[in-house]
This record gives C-alpha cells, sequence and structure tokens, in this order.
C-alpha cells in the first residue's frame, strides 16, 4: 500500500513540473508581443447594427429613391469627417496587467501642445538585479531627462524612444523622475499614447494634449433682471404677445424682453426694456430662437412661447437658485398650466453603413435631481425653461426646421446638455382666440406632410441616424 501512495506522489509530482516548464517556456521564450500593438490592431469595440424597436420610423424610406445612392456617399464622407474631429487616441481599450512592477499616470496626465511638461508618477518596483533596464516610447512628441549621473546609460534622449539602463535601482528612479514629455503636433484637443516597459512587463498610459480654455464669466449682480433674459418668438399673433408681457412686468419690472418676430407685416414694439428684432417673413421657429437667444447678455435666458402667461406660480428665482446650486445643469424646465412634458433619449450609435438608433420616451425621466425633490433629470423638456446662455448657443437651434421641430434642438444637444424638469414652477396658457391673425396663423403652424418628410431625410443624414422611435 505504501508503494503504491508512492508511486501515485511521484506521478503527480512529475505532472506538475511539465506543466511549469510549459508555463515558463510559453511566456519567456515564445517572440513578445507589444500589448500596444494588440490593441491597436484589434477592431474597436462595438454593438455593430443598432436595432429599431417596432413602431419605428425607418428613415431610408423617406429618402427619394432616385437620390438615395448619392445621399448615402455624401453621409457617409461627412461621418467620418465628424468621427475624425471627435475621436482620438485616447479612445483605445488599455488594459492594465496585473502585477506590474511599473508605476505610472492611469489618469489626469494632460500637456499643452508644444510644451515640456514633466510625466508624473514613473517609477520602477524591482528586486535585487545587477542591472535595471526600461524603456519609455510615445509617437506625438519627443522625450529628454533633465540630467545624466555616472553609471547610467541613455539612449535617446530627445526622441519619440527613450531607453534608461542604470546598475543602481535609486539612481534609476531619481532618473525617472525628471522625465519630460514635449508635444510635437499642435492640437487643441488630441493625444498620445506612452508605452512604459521593464523586462516582460509593459505598460501603457494616455497623454492627453489640450489648449487649456479661458473661462467665460458672468457677472450676475443680485436682481433677477441681471441674472435673466426672457425670450420668444412671434408670428402675427400680437393680441397674444401683449397679454404675456403686461403678465411679465405685472412679476418683473424691468427684465429684459427680446422678441424675434417674423410677422410678415411686423408691427412696432415700443415697450421699456423690449428688444425687438425683425427677420424675414416666415423664417420659422428655430431660425427666431437663434436670434433671440445670439442677443442674450445675461448668465441665463428663459424661453417662452408668445401665447403663455405668467402667474404667481411662474418664480423665475427657484429656476435659477437650482442652477446656482447645481452648475453642471444646463436646462431647467417647468410646467405649463401645472403640466410637465419631458422625455428621454436613448441613443445607439449603430455601425457606420446603416447609422444609429434613436428612441424618443416621452414622460420619463432618469432619476431625481438629487437634493431637489421637485426636479428629475431628463434629456428634453416642455418650451417653458431656463437655459444657461453660453452653452445653449453653442448647441444652437437648426434653422432649417420652421414649424416641426422642438424635440430635434435636445436630439442635437444630446452629450452637450444636462437637462432636468421640475413641477414647482409653472406658467400659464392663453386660451384660444379666434381672429384673423389666429386663423392666418394657424394656417402657418400646421406643418405641411412634406415638411414633416423633410424633417425624417434631415435625421437621416445630419444626424447619422437610421431610425426614430417616437414614444
Amino acid at each position: 500500500m505504501i508503494g503504491k501512495c508512492n508511486k501515485q506522489q511521484l506521478l503527480l509530482v512529475t505532472v506538475a513540473i511539465i506543466l511549469l516548464f510549459s508555463y515558463f517556456h510559453f511566456f519567456h521564450t515564445c517572440p513578445k508581443q507589444s500589448l500596444f500593438s494588440l490593441i491597436s490592431s484589434s477592431p474597436s469595440p462595438s454593438s455593430g447594427p443598432c436595432t429599431c424597436p417596432s413602431g419605428s420610423v425607418l428613415l431610408k424610406d423617406h429618402v427619394p429613391k432616385d437620390q438615395y445612392e448619392e445621399l448615402v456617399k455624401r453621409r457617409a464622407k461627412e461621418h467620418q469627417q465628424h468621427l475624425a474631429r471627435t475621436t482620438s487616441v485616447l479612445s483605445s481599450l488599455l488594459f492594465a496587467e496585473p502585477n506590474s512592477p511599473l508605476r505610472y499616470p492611469i489618469q489626469g496626465f494632460t500637456v499643452r501642445p508644444l510644451t515640456t511638461t514633466l510625466i508624473p508618477g514613473l517609477r520602477l518596483k524591482a528586486g535585487q538585479s545587477e542591472s535595471y533596464k526600461v524603456s519609455l516610447t510615445v509617437s506625438k512628441g519627443f522625450l529628454t531627462v533633465k540630467n545624466s549621473p555616472e553609471g547610467v546609460t541613455i539612449k535617446g534622449d530627445g526622441e519619440m524612444s527613450l531607453v534608461v539602463e542604470c546598475s543602481s535601482l535609486v539612481t534609476l528612479n531619481n532618473l525617472l523622475a525628471t522625465v519630460s514629455y514635449t508635444s510635437t503636433v499642435y492640437h487643441i484637443h488630441t493625444g498620445d499614447l506612452a508605452i512604459f516597459q521593464f523586462e516582460n512587463h509593459e505598460a501603457v498610459f494616455p497623454i492627453s494634449i489640450k489648449q487649456p480654455k479661458l473661462p467665460v464669466l458672468y457677472d450676475i449682480g443680485t436682481e433677477i433682471s441681471s441674472h435673466v433674459t426672457i425670450t420668444t418668438k412671434i408670428f402675427l399673433r400680437y393680441q397674444k404677445l401683449e397679454v404675456l408681457l403686461s403678465s411679465i412686468r405685472r412679476f418683473y419690472s424691468n427684465i429684459t424682453v427680446i422678441i424675434a418676430d417674423d410677422s410678415d407685416d411686423p408691427q412696432k414694439i415700443t415697450r421699456e426694456h423690449i428688444q425687438h428684432y425683425i427677420m424675414p417673413p416666415a423664417q420659422g421657429w428655430f431660425a427666431g430662437r437663434n436670434l433671440a437667444v445670439s442677443q442674450v447678455i445675461t448668465k441665463y435666458f428663459l424661453w417662452v412661447d408668445d401665447d403663455f402667461v405668467f402667474t404667481e406660480e411662474t418664480k423665475i428665482e427657484k429656476l435659477v437658485e437650482i442652477m446656482e446650486k447645481v452648475p453642471e445643469l444646463d436646462v431647467l424646465g417647468g410646467s405649463v398650466e401645472g403640466n410637465q412634458f419631458y422625455f428621454s433619449l436613448d441613443y445607439q450609435e449603430g455601425d457606420e453603413m446603416e447609422g444609429g438608433c434613436l428612441s424618443r420616451k416621452s414622460k420619463e425621466t432618469f432619476h431625481q435631481l438629487p437634493g431637489h425633490p421637485h426636479c428629475s433629470l431628463a434629456s428634453g423638456v416642455v418650451n417653458f425653461f431656463l437655459a444657461r446662455t453660453d452653452v445653449v448657443q453653442k448647441v444652437g437651434f437648426d434653422p432649417k426646421l420652421q414649424r416641426v421641430g422642438h424635440s430635434e434642438f435636445f436630439m442635437d444637444g444630446m452629450g452637450s446638455l444636462m437637462v432636468a424638469s421640475c413641477s414647482h414652477v409653472s406658467i400659464g396658457h392663453q386660451p384660444h382666440t379666434s381672429n384673423m391673425d389666429t386663423a392666418r396663423y394657424d394656417s402657418f403652424r400646421n406643418p405641411e406632410d412634406s415638411e414633416k418628410e423633410f424633417k425624417l431625410r434631415l435625421h437621416f443624414f445630419k444626424n447619422h441616424l437610421k431610425c426614430v422611435h417616437y414614444g
């Protein structure tokens, strides 16, 4: 029995030795493959074509067949230029190898273009050895060391690849603490990947190359009129506008109101603290919004429709208070007659050929705005909203959309606008009245089928979408 056990133990030991030998042979004698080359050669993570929910509008079906092929070519070219502007090497997926003796910055290392910057945190942690050799390689700049002590071999000082060899670990680490990176590419927002190597260990870390931005600050003063400008757009309905302006002056006597007017026979509005801008006739809602918002000089503007009416519940101060407490917010919607309209957007990028899938889900928010139980984060809100002027000016309102657009502003602002909807600030809505101006207005207001088709074709090309689902 004892001899049988000894034979089994001997067999197990032999198997273990064979496995260990195979492990070391594979990892130490096989040709070494760069982690960076593995990442660069592998395709970027992609979910592939997106799936359109049931009931979606397939946008290609709304493109004339005789124009489709040429339109798709132009769209593909524009999309490639968009990707070139919005992606960089910093989008590459990087992995950290376990138990690496290399220390390096994994986040937050930012340099200015064409400027020399010390690389923080470079260090080697290794056991006792007769010699230590590390290398550092970049592709959009060059590397330099501050000094060259005795006993240290340095190759590539002032080049893209730097190799340092030394018999003292302390001396090596002291020298690594003086390594600087200088970008040789002028770009306001790009990046580089640095490869840091020691023996069979390799690490890749990002270098962000960015031109710093000047802050744009607003001296908002102490009065609401220095915080907020009210903006609106009018077409024909001057009686409605008079009611709106009278209601504003009832609560805010000196706040500036900017009016964009594309009526075909504009009337003169000469009230105090009113800026009235006349446009060519029937330019449309978004063109008017662009004009009005372009003239705002306060930190915030409040958008209202011309048939709204201020009430005791229209407390602009409450919206400003939230925006000041949560500076990440860009747009804060209220309610109209106590009713909120808000929605969330779900976007899948899809593939380059077909485009993405967008789903709008009405009456759906993401979650409550922390610290504000009356407000929830969303993607879009009603036409009564307070907004941060500089951010909205950058997103803009597409003037191609004349009578069919509201959600489209928030679609264009997706990823740029932080939006919330609040229930505790409300504005009234004037009752519908019948007269010559409102009848003419209604004839313009209701879009024709051709305009709806145009909007869908715009989504197909401009937003690179395969489908849109309105829920």
